[in-house]
């Protein structure tokens, strides 16, 4: 397998804007570019740097109504972490090793994510953690 480092780290909020103030005020972390709506998603999504690129970023994650999985995750869970990305230099071999390996998958087929391919691994594979896997462009 070709997984890892740690791309991000996704963290539900209820509002972005609200959240952005506490992640500077309490470590200096900035947006790496404006909120922007991921459609498909459902959601507002903004990625924080935390340090020099390739260094793992936050992702803040808000649904924009209350249909998506996040808003969801959201009223059933409440803020909180939402899932951990690994980065992949090739994702369907991944996918067929983690198969193979009896990982459960929600995609089998990589999809289309915020910055290239991306699959998930159910939580009930890792100890209720949702892990995402990301072949960037």
């Amino acid at each position: 397998m070709t997984l890892g480092p740690v791309d991000h780290v996704a963290v539900v909020v209820r509002s972005i804007e609200a959240a952005l103030p506490r992640y500077a005020a309490l470590f200096g972390w900035h947006p790496a570019e404006a909120p922007r709506i991921f459609a498909s998603q459902r959601v507002r999504l903004c990625f924080l740097l935390t340090g020099p690129d390739p260094a793992a970023k936050i992702e803040l994650i808000e649904p924009i109504d209350g249909e998506s999985g996040v808003a969801r995750f959201l009223a059933a869970r409440g803020e909180g972490l939402h899932h951990v990305c690994l980065r992949s230099d090739d994702l369907p071999a991944d996918l067929a090793a983690l198969a193979a390996a009896e990982a459960q998958l929600i995609d089998r087929e990589p999809r289309p994510g915020a910055h290239g391919r991306v699959a998930f691994i159910h939580p009930r594979t890792l100890n209720g953690v949702l892990w995402e896997l990301l072949e960037r462009r």
